[in-house]
């Protein structure tokens, strides 16, 4: 998996290209450890990102737990199948469009 930062301001753009799984999770965790200071609207651009597994959602509700009350997540550009595994989870609020 390949993962791009990009902050603009407090605007942070999270980039994925690959699979999100049990194996690559750990690669995601440590770019949330890199932190979200000053971060209040974080968006995670799935438009490469192929497939994910629960490790995946559990690193976003992290990153989304440490966002705090003042900021805001969203999931962009994923495909039908990460999709439907924001619906299964009743996560669809993370979803952006």
């Amino acid at each position: 998996m390949e993962i791009t930062r990009e902050q603009v301001g407090t605007t942070l753009i999270i980039k994925f290209r690959g699979k999100l799984d049990t194996y690559t999770a750990p690669q995601l965790d440590a770019e949330i450890k890199k932190g979200l200071d000053g971060v209040k609207e974080l968006y995670w651009d799935f438009s490469e990102l192929e497939y994910m597994t629960s490790a995946g959602i559990r690193e976003l509700l992290i990153a989304d737990n440490m966002l705090g009350d003042g900021g805001y997540m969203k999931v962009i550009h994923a495909n039908e199948a990460i999709k439907n595994a924001f619906y299964l989870t009743g996560l669809t609020d993370l979803l952006g469009d």
